[in-house]
């Protein structure tokens, strides 16, 4: 049995900076109520949870500490045992201990760490101030910035989180579909002023006068189109979550211990920070997100436009090589280049090269970078990486009329049923011409890592060498040996168009099958595990896709794909 993603907890106690004695006037002054019973309830979940090997540390309170006196108690009852108090001393004889303070019995837990807040003891600035934040809409390339956060552990920073479309529609009354309005102000910034269903529900905007020019308005305003602006928001949302977690990463140890992101859900229909809505459907933000937050990751500096390697394991990487292409807006490849025989010591960020291309002559204003980080010996994918990105002071406008393109896909998959589980696999083929004749990695054979179940994407088997010809009879193979040893049950959907260039920004959902379909009735699925998810594709890449999901009674399930180029919905299963 392979081991699941191990998750670790920052466990709180009830006390909030948000309520409890803070603030002008001072809120909940008195607050707990009964100290008493607040001890008593403390100690019982202690009981309850400290032999879960997730749990990290105990924290007194967000933003808070508690009440003197239950802070002193807490960290009475949390002390450490003598063996735990400092890693390098673990060689202290037991004999200078005494019986009472080796018994394990005599500490409620004296295993993790007691924090009396989340803003003190190393956290933040480490006295209480409130330190931690930002919470809005920044320029992606601030998180790279070394003056963007002054101190080593952020235990809170947040931004934008604008729900899908589907979930807008089946939440709130149609006077909630309109779109914010964009006005214009003097200082060549603008402001979006939302309607009033949004302002209830927090919405955070996606410009922040004088500071971050509006992240929507990069790709055109959306002129009263919702739906329009829904996907205009998931571009943001993914640029903005991935940038925040690369920024910090980029810095890992040298300046920055760790950060934790408020939030990734609301349990109603908040209007920011989230990776996920109170259906359960997930925003490209989580996208962003998890592929940051990869343990073996390759990604590129948005401030100095540095190719990184990052890796958090406890081991070293060797052999490794990185694949850079460059795509623009013809469908054309004008930079490709490979780096090989690199090498990068466990829990480290090691800059590997500039990206020259911005810098070269003629650059395209708009255009996209494929990075993949991979092992020489197999080619197999470690880490994939994909920006859309613009010159400096430029914008996103120019991917509009690119939504015209007929990029042609082909979608090879095999369905698997148990009981009311579905699971689909998928071979997604940027069809629109052969791959690079330079790249062997265009299958994305990603490598199984043993411990982290959303990476093993790794359904193929690793290309060596050989013609384009071999390529083609190994991918017909591999597609057949990755599903099942006969052909039965593949499934074939082929998406027609005539252009070329990369398939952007596709993105899966799953539906119950309706004969009596009323327009704007919410048909989904939720929830869904996918493997990934608003991703996109070169020509000739192909993406292994697994998705998961469980079916009510008496509903049958169809996988609907839409993209930048793919209006209206494809039905491929």
């Amino acid at each position: 049995m392979r081991p699941k993603p191990v998750y670790m907890v920052w466990q709180e106690f009830w006390i909030t900076g948000d309520v409890d004695r803070r603030g002008v006037p001072v809120s909940n002054p008195n607050d707990p109520l009964d100290h008493d019973l607040f001890l008593l309830c403390a100690r019982d979940t202690v009981k309850l949870l400290r032999n879960h090997p997730s749990l990290a540390l105990w924290v007194g309170g967000n933003e808070q500490v508690p009440p003197d006196d239950i802070n002193e108690a807490l960290k009475v009852d949390l002390r450490l045992h003598p063996y735990f108090e400092n890693s390098n001393e673990i060689s202290k004889s037991s004999e200078d201990l005494s019986p009472v303070s080796k018994d394990p019995s005599q500490y409620l837990d004296g295993t993790r760490v007691y924090i009396q807040g989340s803003l003190w003891d190393g956290f933040a600035n480490g006295k209480g101030g409130f330190s931690d934040g930002p919470y809005e809409i920044q320029n992606p390339e601030a998180f790279f910035k070394n003056d963007f956060y002054s101190y080593g552990f952020n235990p809170e920073v947040g931004s934008v989180g604008m729900l899908v479309a589907d979930t807008i529609r089946a939440t709130m009354p149609q006077e909630g579909w309109q779109i914010p309005l964009f006005k214009n102000l003097p200082s060549g910034y603008s402001k979006e002023v939302p309607n009033p269903i949004w302002e209830y529900h927090k919405y955070i905007p996606y410009s922040n006068p004088e500071k971050c020019v509006d992240q929507i308005e990069l790709y055109g305003t959306p002129k009263d189109h919702q739906r329009i602006l829904m996907i205009f928001a998931q571009l943001a949302n993914h640029i903005q979550y991935r940038a925040l977690l690369e920024g910090w990463t980029s810095r890992m140890w040298s300046k920055y211990t760790g950060v934790l992101i408020w939030k990734t859900q609301n349990p109603w229909t908040g209007l920011r920070g989230q990776f996920y809505d109170h259906l359960l459907d997930q925003t490209a933000g989580f996208y962003g997100c998890r592929c940051a937050a990869e343990p073996i990751h390759v990604q590129l500096n948005l401030d100095s436009y540095f190719f990184k390697v990052v890796n958090t394991t406890s081991e070293e990487l060797s052999n490794i090589a990185i694949e850079a292409s460059v795509w623009d807006l013809e469908g054309t490849c004008p930079y490709y280049n490979v780096f090989e025989k690199l090498s990068v010591s466990a829990n480290k960020t090691v800059p590997i090269v500039e990206l020259k291309y911005p810098k070269s002559k003629n650059p395209k204003p708009v255009y996209f970078l494929l990075l993949k980080l991979y092992h020489m010996s197999d080619y197999g994918i470690l880490s994939r990486n994909f920006y859309w990105l613009h010159l400096s002071g430029g914008d996103y406008k120019l991917l509009e009329p690119y939504r015209l393109k007929k990029i042609p896909l082909k979608i090879t998959s095999k369905v698997f049923i148990k009981g009311s589980t579905y699971e689909i696999e998928m071979h997604v083929e940027n069809a629109s011409k052969k791959a690079d004749s330079r790249s062997l990695t265009y299958m994305n054979n990603f490598t199984a890592r043993s411990g982290y179940g959303d990476t093993d994407m790794a359904l193929v088997q690793p290309v060596s060498s050989g013609t384009s010809e071999k390529h083609e009879v190994g991918l017909f193979q591999r597609i057949c040996r990755c599903f099942a040893k006969d052909n039965d049950g593949l499934s074939v959907t082929e998406v027609n168009g005539a252009d070329v260039g990369v398939a952007f920004f596709l993105h899966f959902s799953v539906h119950a099958l309706k004969t009596d379909h009323k327009e704007g009735e919410d048909t989904r699925i939720l929830p869904v595990h996918y493997s990934d998810n608003y991703f996109s594709l070169v020509p000739g890449e192909v993406m292994p896709i697994k998705i998961t999901f469980e079916v009510p009674p008496g509903v049958t399930p169809r996988v609907t794909l839409r993209g930048w180029n793919y209006h209206g919905g494809h039905i491929v299963h």
